[in-house]
């Protein structure tokens, strides 16, 4: 409920400061005064292009409502325990967001990320707290008392509830919102999607975790559906010939990932030695561990096919979406080709490119 406040109060903050300098004349005339005061105590350099405050566009919001917002402990408090929270999740979310997943290092990635989390959550309130109440001081924001009696002016107030303000914000906010982190981590990355992504660790042969027998469990259990019994015999056997082919092949054993591995198996014709192995391989670097590229996908298509757009196909909605998700390929293609692409293709009349 608190992060929820705090996500009203942020997005309401951002379209006051995206608002008119009309309707923001009080926040700037904070700004202002606060420049003016620190240059005075000398906290800042003065000079030219320095401590500028840029003008704000569009109007929108009440700027007395976000300045009295930004100027409260409740947002100050969450605001820095945010940026603790996000620090530490920033490593793991910008590796689950890379198209190609270094599936080792996002497995340990997930673990120290959780240890951290759980770091903060026992070591980390006093040294929040500290920070946050040397915040205020600095901006001359009230800080309450703690050891007072918590009261949300959101609810209606309970005559037989005596928590406190200490208790509201270490209890109900900052473990709460840690935990809520956990949880989610632990949602994402359960028992099973755990399992797939040791096996996807355990699949590397030039690594020290390449285990026949584990590889073999892990796939009996998460994927029986495609192999049999006969194939999983056929899978052990093959392992221990891809282990020393892998490793001696002057290019297999130079491609940095899984993905590299399975496409050196197809160009040197030993996916059909291996098909088992291969197999195996084209189902776990598919493992949808990040849905990054799937979450791309989905807001691409809301820009391509709009209110306007309506009416277009699913064939040709495919196809766009191809080149419009793969434009590192796509801006290789030149307009040349594509012109003598259609000309050659039978058309009746020439294609042509008229510049606009």
């Amino acid at each position: 409920m608190m992060c929820i406040t705090f996500s009203k109060n942020a997005n309401f903050i951002i379209n006051v400061v995206s608002a008119s300098t009309k309707r923001n004349y009080e926040l700037l005339a904070n700004k202002a005064a606060e420049i003016a005061h620190e240059i005075e105590l000398g906290e800042l350099d003065t000079g030219k292009g320095q401590n500028q405050i840029g003008t704000l566009q569009r109007p929108g919001g009440d700027a007395v409502g976000a300045l009295k917002i930004i100027m409260s402990f409740d947002f100050v408090f969450i605001l820095h325990l945010m940026e603790k929270i996000m620090k530490i999740t920033d490593v793991l979310c910008q590796t689950l967001q890379k198209k190609s997943l270094d599936i080792l290092n996002a497995l340990d990635l997930v673990s120290t990320t959780k240890v951290l989390l759980g770091k903060l959550r026992e070591d980390g309130w006093d040294p929040l707290l500290q920070e946050v109440q040397s915040f205020c001081l600095k901006h001359e924001i009230d800080i309450p008392d703690l050891n007072s009696r918590y009261v949300d002016v959101t609810k209606s107030r309970n005559k037989h509830d005596n928590t406190t303000t200490l208790h509201h914000y270490k209890a109900d906010v900052f473990n709460v919102a840690i935990d809520q982190e956990l949880v989610d981590l632990n949602d994402r990355f359960g028992v099973q999607n755990t399992e797939l992504l040791t096996l996807c660790a355990s699949l590397d042969p030039r690594h020290d975790s390449f285990d026949v027998s584990n590889i073999c469990t892990l796939v009996e259990k998460n994927y029986p559906a495609d192999f049999s019994s006969q194939e999983r015999a056929h899978l052990e056997s093959q392992l221990p010939h891809f282990q020393l082919d892998a490793c001696n092949h002057p290019e297999l054993k130079s491609s940095p990932s899984l993905a590299d591995l399975t496409i050196g198996l197809f160009k040197t014709g030993k996916a059909a030695t291996y098909s088992m192995v291969d197999r195996l391989l084209r189902l776990v670097i598919t493992l949808p561990v990040s849905t990054a590229t799937t979450e791309r996908a989905f807001s691409a298509m809301q820009l391509v096919k709009t209110r306007l757009r309506n009416r277009m196909g699913d064939d040709f909605l495919r196809h766009y979406m191809v080149v419009y998700i793969g434009k590192e390929i796509a801006a290789k293609i030149t307009s040349d080709e594509i012109t003598n692409l259609f000309d050659t293709g039978g058309r009746t009349t020439e294609f042509k490119l008229i510049d606009m």
